[in-house]
């Protein structure tokens, strides 16, 4: 039987933050004396192309894998998988859960397309300063993996990547260190979460540059993500299942944030006040856009969901009665 050796991958900050970075070195230095760990490090997720070393070594992996970076769990999660590297949402325990959080809901999308029989695990690097509580979570899952390995009679199946970033050298020196951190371009494009994804095709009628496409089973994917428009989330903003994440987005509800909380509210406080919902914000972003490719702007006029005026009257919510709360006060 194989000796089992969990592969975790740290997946660097864009820049070179001295916090970020010294957070990275002492979680690596960590990893490389824990036993049954294999260990690489790679440049930021969201910027590689389908042709840098970085995402050659993570298709390379076919095992359980932890990946630790500067994004939110579920974003990075749905990122490898639209890059092909697939599996299974592991469970994160980093944090214990507050008392006053709300309940995550629960996915009821169309999900990820034939996920392989393995588990990945996306940790958060904002969600502590120090490197011992990673270094916990990681022992933890590493104990998880093993137990299900172990329940299997199977270890599972892993490669040799030719990664060790203490030095040593490997079988596939294509995947050398230095090879691994080239610095890739900064890239802006759309994730689609499909634990969440109805395929309504509303992304696809909203957007104008030719960004969403279907594939051959005619469910919706990012297709020409170049052809995105830089710093626009507009296409996140009309999804009715809060789906289409951008990872980089200074709002966390866009950039990936769990959804059911508070923060995954798509609204900014001028709406509360009676000023401009997201729908409007969204189109306000497409016209910039258009404008600027030198194409007539189409506010409210195209690709809006028809769904909000056909929409039922629901019983309010939290948010109903607090805007009811605001008339009334005004």
């Amino acid at each position: 039987m194989a000796r089992f050796r969990l592969q975790v991958v740290l997946s660097q900050a864009q820049g070179k933050h001295p916090a970020k970075r010294a957070l990275e070195e002492a979680i690596v230095a960590a990893l490389l004396v824990e036993p049954g760990i294999e260990t690489a490090v790679i440049p930021h997720l969201y910027d590689l192309d389908a042709q840098h070393p970085g995402r050659l070594c993570l298709e390379g992996i076919k095992g359980d894998m932890v990946m630790l970076s500067w994004l939110y769990s579920r974003a990075a999660f749905w990122l490898l998988d639209r890059d092909g590297v697939k599996g299974r949402e592991g469970q994160i325990c980093l944090k214990p859960p507050s008392e006053d959080e709300e309940e995550v809901e629960p996915p009821k999308g169309i999900g990820s397309l034939n996920p392989p029989d393995r588990f990945i695990y996306c940790l958060d690097l904002r969600e502590s300063d120090k490197h011992e509580d990673y270094m916990a979570e990681i022992r933890r899952i590493a104990a998880e993996c093993r137990e299900r390995a172990d329940a299997k009679a199977n270890a599972p199946m892993m490669v040799d990547l030719g990664v060790k970033v203490n030095g040593e050298a490997g079988n596939g020196s294509q995947f050398s260190p230095a090879k691994l951190l080239q610095t890739p371009g900064r890239r802006w494009h759309p994730v689609i979460d499909y634990s969440r994804c109805t395929n309504c095709m509303e992304c696809i009628d909203f957007c104008l540059f030719g960004v969403y496409g279907v594939d051959d089973q005619q469910r919706i994917l990012v297709d020409q993500q170049d052809n995105c428009k830089k710093g626009c989330p507009a296409c996140s903003r009309v999804c009715p299942e809060h789906a289409i994440m951008f990872p980089e987005y200074k709002t966390p509800a866009i950039a990936g944030a769990p959804v059911g909380g508070i923060e995954s509210l798509k609204i900014d406080l001028t709406k509360l006040f009676g000023g401009t919902d997201a729908i409007n914000i969204a189109a306000q972003e497409r016209d910039r856009e258009l404008v600027a490719d030198g194409r007539a702007a189409v506010g409210l006029s195209v690709g809006i969901p028809k769904r909000q005026a056909d929409k039922a009257d629901e019983p309010k919510d939290d948010l109903d009665k607090l805007m009811d709360q605001l008339d009334e006060f005004e």
